[in-house]
Parts: structure tokens; C-alpha cells; sequence
């Protein structure tokens, strides 16, 4: 073979193996649509997920709004000797007591009618006039004709029988319920049975007035060794007495030593023909309101007894509007009021100072709800809850939740409505008991799972019992179950935006300038060591950053709060008087020392202005906080002038900086342009001092002018000190947010073409023109990127909240006071929560919102981000 014909063969087989390489192997195609369709499904599985968690978070959260629905009622007629004036229900609706008039208290099996025992109360031929009883309804204050009060007990005695001892002779009553000598015994699920029966008594008398009572409230305090029973009357005559009798118990032999002093209360000052409706005593006794048939409630303060006065008459109806019942909710911070024309009112007994009052309180209107359509004749308070029940004239039965302000359930009467009624909800709020003084009972059973939440209460001010005004507060629980909840969820955003707010004020200016100074300005070397570095914090556990807050870092900010305040100018003093150090050397050992060294005169410039800072600290509280900065933050001592003056110095620096820039910008840079390197860096080094100076003086002056205005920033965004802050949180989690932020920040930076960077340094711009000009632009869409994910981890974070934040669901931009974020709320009280109640619903549904929020926040940010990236495609 000739070495032509070689040649030409080499030349085939290498012509043939590029055709073979220009082809792709079946193996590189599988693979590439396995990755494919990989990645499709794992996708499409990411949004099935995100899909399903938010389908169940709806699902517990959907429960919150729903309505009540009924379950059932009853109604039967009593053989009853003589008007019914009280009427009682077990918490398990199985028995209710009514008694009448004669004394007659008869025991009925409430689903059936049956009746179940009858005794008769001796009342020695008086007559009751009045009738009061205390919230459990079990015992009674019963005022009559002849001047005295008597005391009942009108209860039920609940007892577990096993199923082995139960006596023999029981008659059905239902499937469920058996009756025997009076009792009733129901299964319950163990198998076992409860046992219910009636106990009624009549205790003892008291001889009151002379008169007959017109109206009375009973009340008991005390310990049940030694209660003290207190009670309010008005008689005929239209005395008040307050009645207060103390109970010793011999608990050896049981028997009772009672002693009762009575109190006049001052002449109500009724106006001309005016009457009393109705009389209502606090537990404490401290006070007592009268309510009459001109619209009035009258008001005595009885915080001394000796010394008792009238302390308020207030107009709660329209002139010629009677105050036809009234009753206190729970906790007693709330009065119920309604009237002749159907009006249902809430007023709150406030501490407002006024001097028309002689305890500096008075009544006021904090709810109006849903009218009655005809006169309210009776008024009843839940015993565990806000809510309340309300009959009319017209047989209306209407179930109201205060705290809500909406209307649970409404019924009507199927009887005759001539008859004198009042209601009672039971025990565990799940029905509602009617007697009509013929001996017609009528009973209905509802459930509403969640009455306290609506879309108000989770997102609108309330005005809630003891505050002075409508208000967004969040307290789930409290110390005692008399405290209304607050489920308000505004104060738990304002809080997780306040922490993302503060916490981004530090940490995007340090990540986006480190990662332009690594990027653009660094040795490769420099950038190849400090990137991993930054990118390690990450990894610290944010339980851990939490602990460090919450132990070291919080009392050593409270410590050294003057340091701390001056570190925020020293710091960045300190880099640029290392960057003048470094313009100040020659040329030739600036370019030969460029990389570590700079990087390290750098860190010691900064670290010798912390030290300096630190040992300043006090010098500067002395000098600009009177000595004491929390005394300061309270308004007990100096005037904004000083904290105004270190808020307005870095934007008088930057004023000051652009007016001479205008002026004698120009100027300048020929001036120092026939300089050499050293001595212009000396010379710029003076021309910043010298602007500082001046920026200090504008500061200075412009905060004393808003001083003189009358503008201080304590009482807004400067307020008391608390030690665990807003101002810890924004440092501890700045420092878990700043990694994420530098990392995608400087990949972005990084990804902008050479080219673009060549083009501008050869159009003469210098490395901070071309970072600042082209390549920040460019790299804009990264760059915002990288800021929201930040943002997105700060909104999302618990731990160090949980920690470190105080956990105070406030609304205030204080820098010094706590916060509660929605992600921290959860976080401690869901373990607490009891399953599908009604915190852990609204716990859930602060997931949801959550989840929402930061739904809106990212894609309102790509949408931002894709804006950015057209603009940058151009390039």
C-alpha cells in the first residue's frame, strides 16, 4: 500500500469517528429523559404537597367559621302548685328543678317530663316578691313580703355507680336513663352509670326591712369553710341595703354560726315617678347598681362601707326607655343592659379620671348588639363563657356572644306569651332552659363549637373587658377562665414583619456590600477563603444563635447599650479609615500588598474602632443620655435631642457629601488629579473629616430644632427598655440571614459577563463605578433574589424568636420592647393547645396565614425579579 492510499484510509477512519461522535448514544437519551421526566414528577410532587398542606390547613381552619346547629328541644307542662320563680338544669341536661312561689321545688327528668321528686319549702305563709341567685344558679336568695330574705340551696348531687352495684327495681325512663327514689342513672361509655339526684334545702333567714323586697342580688365569696354570703335589696320604700352575713362551718360537728350586718345605703335619687327595675351586687361587693324604668343606672361605690356614696347615674336609654333587666358576664367587668324597646347593651365600668363620678370611673357603652323585637323582659349569663341569654315580650329566645358581638342562636317560645319567663344556659353552654311562671318548660340543645372567633376578632380591633378602647391584642389563655380570649392575629403579623424589618435593616447592607467587595474588589485568593467561611455560618443551628441571644447577647447589649449604640458608627468609621490608611500608601506596595494584607489592615481597622467604641460606651451615655439610657428611653429624664442627632448623622453625612459634590466636585477632582497617590489620600482623608464634622453640626441642629417643636421619638419607635428586644433579634438573626443573602448575592455578581466589566474599565470607569453602574444592574434580578430569600427565612424564623424576642404580642416599632411573631406563637402554645378547640384551630389558621404571606411576598417578588432579568437580557 503506497503511502497516498495510507494516508487516505487515515483520513476515512478519522472522518468516520467524527461522524460518530456527532451522534448521541441511546444510553445518553435514556438517561436524559429518565432525568427528565425525574424532575417533572418531582416537581409536579412538590406542588402536590404544597397543594395538600394548604387543603388541610383550610380544613382545620374552616371549623372556625362555621355556625351552631341545633340538635333538638323539648317541651312539657309541669303540675306545679303555685308561679314558678326559679328554674335549674344540670350540666348534663338529664334533670332540672323549677320552684314556685309556695315553696313547692319540683324535680323533673328533663328529656321525659317525669317527674322525679317534689319538696316543699317551709316559707312560713310569705310571700316571694324577689328572687336572685348566684352564676351556678344552685343557691338562691329568695326576698319577701314581709321584709326578710331567705337562703336556699337548689343543686344537683352528681355520683359514679358501677355497674355491679346497681340496685335492682329501676324503671326505664329512656334507652339511656333509669330513675329509682330519686335518682337518675344514666351509662355513660365505661359502663358504668351516673348517678344524678336533686338537693334542695332551705337554710336560713334574715329579717332585712319592714317592707317587702322589690329586688335583690345574692352573691358568695369567701372560703368554703368560711363563706361570706353578701346580698343587695331595695324594699318597698325604695331603701338600698347591702347585707354581708359570715359563715363559720364546725368541721368536727358541721353546724353553722352565721352573723349578718346590714348597711343603709344613701336615697337613690330617684326623679319624680321613676321606679325601680332591678338591683345588681358585685362578688366583692364594691359595688352595687340600681336600674330603673327612666333609662337610668345608678351606681354606688362601696369600696368603704362606713363611708358608702353614690358614685354615677348614667343614662343608658333613650328618655322615657326603661331598663327593663340587666345582668354582669362573667368576671363581672361587663355589664348586660336591656331595655323596653328591645335594646341589648354592654357597658364597662372604666377608670377614665372624669370628675362627674366620685370614684374617677364611669359606665361606658362599649357594644351595642342585635336588637330584641320586643321589650327585653330577662337577661342570663353563661356560666364559663361571654355569652348570654335574652327573652322578649314576644316569646323571642335569642343566645348572644358578647366578646363576638353576634348572635349564636335564635328560638321562640311555642307557649302562651302572657306568662313571666327567664331563661338559664347550661353549664357547658350546649343548651338553653325556659320556665314560664305557668310551669311551661321548654328546653333546646345546641352546640357551637367556636362562638368567640369571627373574621373581626381575628383581623378588627375589639374592645375587650378592662381596656379604655377597641384594641388588636392576642392572649389566648389566661390566669383565671373568667378572662375573655383574645384571638386578634394582627399583633402576631405586625410582629413577625417588625422582627423580618429589623432584622433586614442589618443584614442586607453588610451582605450585599461584603458580597460586591468579595466579587469585585478581593484577591481570588481572599474571595476563595472568606466565601466558604460565610457560607459555614449557615450551618449553625438557629436553636443554638437563639440560646446565644437570649443568654449572652441580650444581658450584654443591656449592659453595654452605650457600646452597642456607638458600634453602629464606629464600625463603618473603622472601614473607611482603613480604606484612607491603604490609599495613602505608594502605588507600587499598594499593588504588592493587595490581597491578604489588605483584607487583614482592613479587619484591624474595624476591630480597633470596636475597641475604642467599647470603652467609650459610657463616656457617651454620660454625654448623651444623662447617664442612664434606659431611665432616658422612658421619658423620665433629657429630651430626644441626643438619640435624634446619631439617627440623623449618616443622612446629614450624605447631604453634606452630595451639596459638595455639586459644588466642588469638579473643582476637587482637579485638585487632587496632579497629586500622587499618598498625599491625595491624605488629602481626601481630610476633606471626610471635614464633611463629617460638618454633618455632625447639621444633625445636631436639626434635632434640636425638632426638639423645640415639640418632636421627641420616645413614645414611637423609642420607648422603655426590655432586655429581650427587637434590637437583639435584628442582630442574632442577621447573623443567620446574612449567609443566605451574601452566598446567592455573589453567585449573581459573579455570573455578569467579562466582557461587560472590560468594556466599562476601558471606557475609563473605575472598579466602584463599574461595580456600582454595570454590574449591580446586570446582576439585579440575582441580586433581589437573594434579598428575598433572606427576607423569607427572617419571616419564617422561630427559634431565635422564640428565644430571644420576649414573646410579647404588642404593637409597637419600638427597637427596645419585645415581639411575638405568628411562627413563634405557634411554636409554644400548639403543644399546650387542646385538639380541635379553638386555639388550636386560630393556631392553625396563623399557619395558614403564614403560608399565605410569604406566598404573596415571593411571587410579588418574581414578578419583580422577571422585570429585572428583561432588562438585564438586553446586555
Amino acid at each position: 500500500m503506497s503511502d497516498s492510499q495510507a494516508i487516505s484510509q487515515t483520513q476515512e477512519r478519522a472522518a468516520s469517528a467524527r461522524k460518530r461522535r456527532m451522534t448521541t448514544r441511546a444510553s445518553v437519551k435514556i438517561g436524559e429523559r429518565v432525568a427528565g421526566g425525574v424532575i417533572t414528577v418531582g416537581g409536579l410532587m412538590v406542588i402536590v404537597a404544597v397543594l395538600g398542606i394548604m387543603v388541610f390547613l383550610f380544613r382545620v381552619v374552616a371549623p372556625l367559621m362555621a355556625g351552631g346547629e341545633m340538635h333538638g328541644s323539648v317541651r312539657h307542662q309541669l303540675a306545679t302548685p303555685a308561679p314558678v320563680v326559679w328554674v335549674n338544669g344540670d350540666e348534663f341536661q338529664t334533670l332540672s328543678t323549677v320552684l314556685s312561689s309556695d315553696g313547692t321545688a319540683l324535680t323533673y327528668h328533663l328529656p321525659t317530663g317525669t317527674e322525679i321528686s317534689r319538696e316543699v319549702l317551709d316559707f312560713e305563709g310569705a310571700t316571694v316578691t324577689a328572687i336572685s341567685g348566684t352564676l351556678e344558679r344552685d343557691r338562691v336568695a329568695l326576698g319577701f313580703d314581709d321584709g326578710t330574705v331567705r337562703f336556699a340551696t337548689l343543686g344537683f348531687e352528681a355520683t359514679a355507680t358501677a355497674q355491679a352495684r346497681m340496685p335492682t327495681g329501676l324503671s326505664a325512663l329512656t334507652m339511656r336513663d333509669q330513675r329509682l327514689e330519686g335518682r337518675v342513672f344514666t351509662r355513660v361509655g365505661s359502663g358504668d352509670f351516673r348517678t344524678l339526684s336533686a338537693l334542695s334545702e332551705l337554710r336560713t333567714v334574715e329579717q332585712i326591712s319592714d317592707e317587702a323586697i322589690i329586688a335583690l342580688d345574692y352573691r358568695i365569696g369567701g372560703t368554703p369553710e368560711r363563706p361570706i354570703i353578701a346580698f343587695a335589696t331595695v324594699d318597698a320604700q325604695g331603701q338600698v341595703r347591702v347585707s354581708r352575713s359570715r359563715v363559720q362551718i364546725n368541721m368536727m360537728t358541721g353546724d353553722e354560726t352565721v352573723t349578718t350586718t346590714t348597711t343603709d345605703l344613701p336615697p337613690i335619687g330617684l326623679q319624680g315617678d321613676e321606679q325601680v327595675t332591678g338591683i345588681l351586687l358585685s362578688g366583692n361587693a364594691d359595688r352595687v347598681l340600681i336600674s330603673s324604668d327612666g333609662g337610668f343606672i345608678y351606681r354606688y361605690d362601696l369600696r368603704n362601707l362606713d363611708a358608702a356614696s353614690m358614685a354615677e347615674r348614667r343614662r343608658v336609654a333613650d328618655d322615657g326607655i326603661a331598663v327593663t333587666a340587666m345582668t354582669f358576664l362573667t368576671a363581672e367587668d361587663a355589664l348586660v343592659v336591656g331595655t323596653e324597646r328591645g335594646d341589648v347593651m354592654v357597658y364597662f365600668r372604666l377608670q377614665t379620671g372624669t370628675g362627674t363620678t366620685t370614684d374617677g370611673r364611669e359606665l361606658v357603652r362599649a357594644r351595642t348588639h342585635a336588637s330584641m323585637p320586643a321589650s327585653v323582659t330577662d337577661i342570663s349569663e353563661a356560666q364559663r363563657s361571654k355569652e348570654f341569654v335574652v327573652t322578649d315580650a314576644e316569646g323571642n329566645v335569642w343566645v348572644y356572644h358578647s366578646t363576638s358581638d353576634q348572635v349564636l342562636m335564635r328560638m321562640s317560645r311555642s307557649g302562651a306569651l302572657g306568662a313571666e319567663t327567664q331563661a338559664m344556659i347550661f353549664p357547658r353552654g350546649n343548651g338553653v332552659l325556659l320556665a314560664a311562671e305557668t310551669g311551661e318548660v321548654e328546653g333546646w340543645q345546641y352546640s357551637q363549637a367556636h362562638p368567640e372567633v369571627t373574621l373581626k376578632v381575628l383581623f378588627g380591633k375589639i374592645w375587650y373587658e378592662g381596656y379604655n378602647q377597641p384594641e388588636y391584642i392576642w392572649q389566648s389563655t389566661a390566669g383565671t377562665d373568667l378572662a375573655e380570649p383574645k384571638y386578634s392575629l394582627v399583633p402576631l403579623i405586625f410582629g413577625t414583619f417588625k422582627a423580618a424589618f429589623y432584622a433586614m435593616i442589618f443584614a442586607v447592607p453588610i451582605a450585599l456590600m461584603a458580597a460586591i467587595y468579595t466579587s469585585e474588589f478581593v484577591d481570588k485568593r481572599v474571595r476563595g477563603t472568606v466565601k466558604p467561611m460565610m457560607e459555614m455560618m449557615e450551618s449553625l443551628p438557629t436553636v443554638v444563635l437563639g440560646f446565644i441571644a437570649a443568654l449572652v447577647l441580650a444581658p450584654l447589649v443591656e449592659e453595654w447599650i452605650g457600646a452597642v449604640l456607638l458600634g453602629f458608627f464606629a464600625l463603618p468609621m473603622g472601614l473607611m479609615i482603613g480604606a484612607f490608611l491603604w490609599q495613602t500608601l505608594p502605588a507600587q506596595m499598594a499593588l504588592k500588598y493587595d490581597g491578604f494584607p489588605k483584607f487583614t489592615l482592613m479587619g484591624v481597622s474595624i476591630l480597633v474602632t470596636a475597641w475604642i467604641a467599647s470603652r467609650l460606651g459610657v463616656t457617651l451615655e454620660q454625654l448623651l443620655f444623662y447617664g442612664d439610657f434606659k431611665q432616658w428611653t422612658t421619658g423620665r429624664i433629657g429630651t430626644g435631642t441626643p438619640f435624634m442627632f446619631l439617627i440623623l448623622l449618616p443622612l446629614s453625612y450624605f447631604v453634606t457629601a452630595w451639596a459638595f459634590r455639586k459644588q466642588f466636585g469638579h473643582h476637587y477632582r482637579d485638585l487632587i488629579s496632579g497629586m500622587d497617590r499618598s498625599r491625595a489620600g491624605m488629602v481626601d482623608a481630610g476633606r471626610w473629616i471635614a464633611l463629617l464634622g460638618i454633618a455632625m453640626i447639621l444633625s445636631y441642629a436639626v434635632a434640636a430644632l425638632l426638639t423645640l417643636i415639640g418632636y421627641d421619638p420616645r413614645g414611637s419607635f423609642i420607648d422603655s427598655y426590655q432586655q429581650r428586644n427587637a434590637l437583639v433579634v435584628g442582630f442574632i438573626m442577621a447573623f443567620a440571614v446574612i449567609p443566605n443573602i451574601y452566598t446567592l448575592a455573589e453567585d449573581a455578581l459573579n455570573s455578569v459577563p467579562g466582557h461587560l466589566r472590560a468594556a466599562s474599565l476601558a471606557c475609563g470607569a473605575t472598579p466602584w463605578q463599574t461595580a456600582r453602574w454595570v454590574v449591580l444592574p446586570t446582576a439585579a434580578s440575582g441580586v433581589f433574589s437573594a434579598v428575598m430569600m433572606g427576607m423569607g427565612r427572617a419571616v419564617g424564623e422561630t427559634m431565635i424568636v422564640v428565644m430571644a424576642a420576649g414573646n410579647t404580642p404588642i404593637m409597637e416599632w419600638n427597637i427596645f420592647s419585645g415581639l411575638r411573631t405568628l411562627s413563634a406563637n405557634i411554636a409554644i402554645e400548639l403543644p399546650e393547645a387542646v385538639k380541635d378547640g379553638t386555639n388550636y384551630r386560630v393556631l392553625f389558621l396563623a399557619a395558614l396565614t403564614l403560608f399565605i404571606m410569604t406566598f404573596v411576598i415571593n411571587t410579588g417578588a418574581e414578578l419583580i425579579r422577571q422585570r429585572f432579568r428583561k432588562r438585564a437580557f438586553n446586555l
